[in-house]
């Protein structure tokens, strides 16, 4: 990914919402799921760690990008973004 679509990412993730926590518990099978599911559907999500987790934003985001197969857009303060395209996007090409 280039800086430059890295750039546009960022500013189309200003106005989505911050859906997904990852709390104490950490990165379990389930969040994996809801975050993979999501990326399926939206392409573009943004996540916030919690305070009580033992991971730091970065941490979090790097390990979801490798269990879902997206790209970190950005890792600011406790929240992160994650990009990827749709499969369904991919197979009409």
């Amino acid at each position: 990914m280039t800086s430059k679509e890295r750039a546009y990412l960022r500013g189309l993730a200003n106005r989505v919402p911050s859906l997904y926590q990852v709390g104490k518990d950490g990165i379990t099978e389930n969040v994996i799921k809801q975050i993979d599911d999501a990326l399926e559907a939206r392409e573009l999500i943004k996540g916030n760690v919690l305070e009580n987790s033992m991971m730091s934003a970065r941490e979090v985001a790097e390990e979801l990008a490798a269990a879902t197969s997206s790209q970190v857009v950005q890792v600011i303060g406790n929240r992160f973004i994650l990009y990827r395209r749709t499969k369904k996007n991919l197979c009409e090409m």
